[in-house]
């Protein structure tokens, strides 16, 4: 499948929902994990350019994932890539684009600092 850079200079990028982890098969809960046994997570960001806004639903393997995202963290996406993606279930054909960067992370002030109690 063919991977399309996606270009975040010109973004402000934030995290829309907590990440979580992927889950491979809803019926069983199952969860995803890529081919080297690393969990994947799924994180949503809010993606702005000057023209548009969408949320973009991300797929992150789990070490690339800051600790402490939470609805509205500014961050900082490294490695994101576009597939297109088809599929056919129950004779109904699907398709899409799939977003994975290799990281997400905080721009927040302090991220990286323990939290004082």
């Amino acid at each position: 499948m063919r991977q399309i850079p996606v270009d975040t200079a010109n973004a402000t990028v934030m995290v829309a929902k907590a990440p979580q982890p992927k889950v491979k098969d809803r019926r069983t809960g199952e969860i995803a994990i890529d081919k080297d046994g690393v969990t994947l997570m799924t994180v949503e960001v809010m993606f702005s350019t000057p023209e548009e806004v969408e949320i973009l639903k991300l797929t992150v393997p789990q070490p690339g994932v800051s600790e402490d995202l939470t609805m509205g963290t500014p961050v900082a996406l490294t490695g994101l890539v576009a597939s297109a993606w088809e599929n056919e279930f129950n004779g109904q054909k699907r398709h899409g684009i799939a977003f994975r960067a290799v990281a997400v992370t905080s721009l927040a002030a302090g991220a990286s600092k323990p939290k004082a109690a």
